[in-house]
């Protein structure tokens, strides 16, 4: 069945992409090919002469696997930055694209890089997107939930009506913290019912291979192979063979993913209430960190802000975020560490406090 290119912005529709030479699965071949080395390097696996698997054809199966989905529906790259980059060029380039004020400040460099239109939407007063403000939009749409660096939850049944109420626009979900919201968060259930979402994912956080850079994308086939067309217009060979590896066994081992996303949960509950205990306003969060705001001062005596606790705690060796926006300017983002370290901030904002 032909793959349809209406949501495919006009730029990639009229791309010829790059054809890499064959990765064949059959090591029995002599393969004569693509112009590698037939002696083993220095150092590491003898394998490494040989190009990687273009398509990432077992981590996008591995993803599939945990996602319930098929292989076709799981776009593979070198973080969910460049998956995302790329989806920029394949839906948003020469249109435009909608996403709320405070969010992850890459979106409007890709929007200004690959020549799209990038129109904010305010969150509200609570710092919560409001679904009726990206209803019916003449561009797409893209959201991080949890947003960055709020933290903050949009609920599934937001996120269906915007994606319902846009069907001639991509709808990109951004849930690179997804693994730490309540359960029954994540859209990518939703992909299969909306040709026009598509959900991007890293293993970055939840799975601890921030170093590796491995993120993918799910949605339908469309989307996919305009994901793919890009890809090739640019780098067939994204992820090393020892990424694709490691990212799919890393993957696949759901125990240690449970448990290690478990314990920052419980870190993460711990230290919001420990911050309130401070007297910090903490906004609730989904995501592997949290967004505070330092106490107000108490009966006349000087508080300390956002911008001189960061500094403060970092002349005691310990670093956290502070975004000089409007806005945000009051917060403090925080990542969430070990329970040890988050022991450690909290004993140190005692004493700075």
């Amino acid at each position: 069945m032909p793959i349809s290119t209406e949501l495919w912005s006009e730029r990639i529709k009229a791309q010829k992409p790059y054809i890499a030479g064959e990765q064949p699965k059959n090591s029995n071949l002599i393969k004569l090919n693509t112009n590698e080395n037939p002696y083993a390097p220095a150092a590491g696996d003898a394998l490494l002469r040989l190009y990687p698997d273009p398509d990432a054809a077992g981590l996008c199966a591995a993803i599939a696997e945990v996602s319930g989905v098929t292989p076709e529906r799981v776009f593979a790259g070198n973080g969910s930055d460049e998956v995302l980059a790329f989806a920029f060029i394949a839906f948003f380039g020469g249109g435009k694209v909608y996403a709320p004020d405070i969010t992850y400040s890459f979106y409007p460099v890709w929007a200004s890089l690959f020549g799209a239109e990038y129109i904010t939407i305010p969150l509200d007063a609570h710092f919560d997107i409001c679904a009726d403000d990206y209803l019916t939009l003449d561009g797409g749409v893209i959201l991080a939930n949890p947003n960055a660096p709020t933290g903050k939850v949009l609920p599934l049944r937001d996120v269906e009506r915007i994606v319902s109420a846009n069907p001639d626009r991509v709808v990109i979900i951004d849930e690179a913290y997804i693994d730490f919201a309540p359960d029954g968060s994540s859209a990518v259930p939703l992909t299969v019912k909306y040709p026009n979402l598509l959900v991007t994912q890293t293993a970055s956080k939840a799975y601890s291979l921030a170093g590796l850079r491995v993120g993918w994308a799910i949605g339908s086939e469309s989307l996919i192979a305009a994901l793919n067309t890009v890809k090739n217009c640019v780098n067939s060979y994204t992820i090393d063979r020892n990424a694709q590896e490691t990212a799919s066994e890393t993957i696949s081992a759901r125990a240690v993913f449970r448990r290690n996303t478990e314990r920052v949960i419980r870190a993460r509950d711990w230290t919001t209430a420990e911050l309130r205990r401070l007297g910090f306003s903490v906004l609730d969060s989904g995501a592997n960190f949290v967004f505070a705001k330092p106490p107000a001062p108490i009966h006349g005596e000087a508080g300390k802000s956002a911008s001189e606790l960061l500094q403060q705690l970092r002349e005691r060796g310990i670093l956290i975020r502070y975004f000089n926006l409007p806005r945000i300017d009051e917060y403090l983002r925080i990542s969430i560490g070990t329970s040890e370290q988050m022991k450690a901030l909290i004993s140190a904002l005692e004493e700075l406090l």
